[in-house]
């Protein structure tokens, strides 16, 4: 029982940065765009919610800062496709370049100069700390060790994932939000502004990437700097909305499923300790067939659900499509 509480909780640590991607993602696609620059947003909020955080000793300020960096990337794609009607292919892969560029530069650059190192040695322990818990519930036995142990970005993202099920479906400016993605030409000849509908939600969604990359920084990768931090993620997650079905409480499980894929490889020893005559065989598979299984699975969704959406599928309508309101 202890291996399993074990890995299902690193399973919720590890699929809390693709929640964080897939529920941004899915937010921006609701308003029609389609942002290839997830895995460059959250790049962006890595580096910046990390950089301020570890300043100001703060993870409420890394938080905020990582969403306003990632926003910022989200209101440049936004110029580009919503106000100059440019490719939104292009720009979204445009952005992941620019965004992992800046942040591998940004990060190498602070390691050099020894700002990070400095952190490590404990100048930071209380923004670097990850998993505080809810106090009582944590010391409830097994329970209190899947569900009540972790930090608080894991709690935030799924309020975050309930939170905007219920905005989208259940209120009147969700409903606007859907009816744009669905119709730019219905939606605005019922009075939605189409623009700045488009321009929010696309922000919104970026700045909640962003905030997967702080979890991956300071989180799954306890603050030391590497180029790997993000490590693909942000691909997953946009493979994670196809899975979703573009709903966000459904992506709370596919978030968990490729968040088990993930640490598969390190938690196998234990699971085979724990049940020797049923897995046994694990440690028989190459490593480097888990590390590559999250990546093998998200073609196989992709495939999978091409063949079974026979056509539209869950996707809005207008998702990937610029808006030329002249031809209305």
């Amino acid at each position: 029982m202890d291996a399993i509480i074990a890995f299902l909780f690193e399973a919720i640590r590890y699929g809390t940065p693709l929640l964080y991607g897939t529920v941004g993602e899915i937010v921006t696609e609701k308003a029609g765009s389609l942002n290839l620059g997830v895995e460059g947003l959250m790049a962006l909020g890595a580096i910046g919610g990390f950089w301020v955080g570890a300043v100001t000793d703060s993870i409420i300020l890394g938080i905020l800062a990582a969403f306003l960096s990632a926003a910022l990337g989200g209101f440049v794609y936004a110029v580009l496709t919503v106000t100059f009607q440019a490719n939104q292919n292009v720009t979204g892969l445009t952005l992941t370049i620019f965004g992992v560029g800046l942040y591998e530069f940004i990060g190498a650059t602070l390691s050099a100069n020894k700002v990070f190192p400095e952190i490590k040695e404990g100048g930071h322990i209380e923004f670097m700390k990850s998993d505080s818990g809810i106090p009582l519930l944590e010391d409830i036995p097994y329970i209190g060790k899947l569900l009540f142990s972790h930090n608080i970005l894991v709690y935030l993202g799924l309020i975050l994932a309930v939170g905007l099920w219920f905005y989208m479906n259940k209120t009147k400016v969700g409903l606007k939000l859907r009816a744009t993605g669905e119709n730019y030409g219905a939606a605005d000849a019922c009075g939605v502004n189409v623009t700045l509908y488009r321009y929010f939600h696309i922000i919104f969604g970026a700045g909640i990437s962003g905030v997967g990359g702080l979890y991956l920084g300071v989180i799954i990768n306890n603050g030391k700097w590497n180029p790997g931090w993000i490590n693909g993620y942000g691909w997953i997650a946009v493979a994670l909305v196809i899975f979703a079905k573009w709903s966000t409480s459904r992506a709370l499980y596919g978030s968990l499923l490729f968040g088990a894929l993930t640490i598969l490889n390190a938690r196998k020893g234990n699971l085979k300790e724990a049940f020797p005559s049923v897995l046994g065989w694990v440690d028989k598979i190459p490593d480097e067939f888990y590390q590559m299984l999250p990546f093998v699975i998200t073609l196989v969704v992709l495939v999978v659900s091409s063949i079974t959406s026979k056509g539209k599928g869950d996707q809005p309508s207008c998702c990937g499509l610029n808006y030329y309101r002249e031809d209305r």
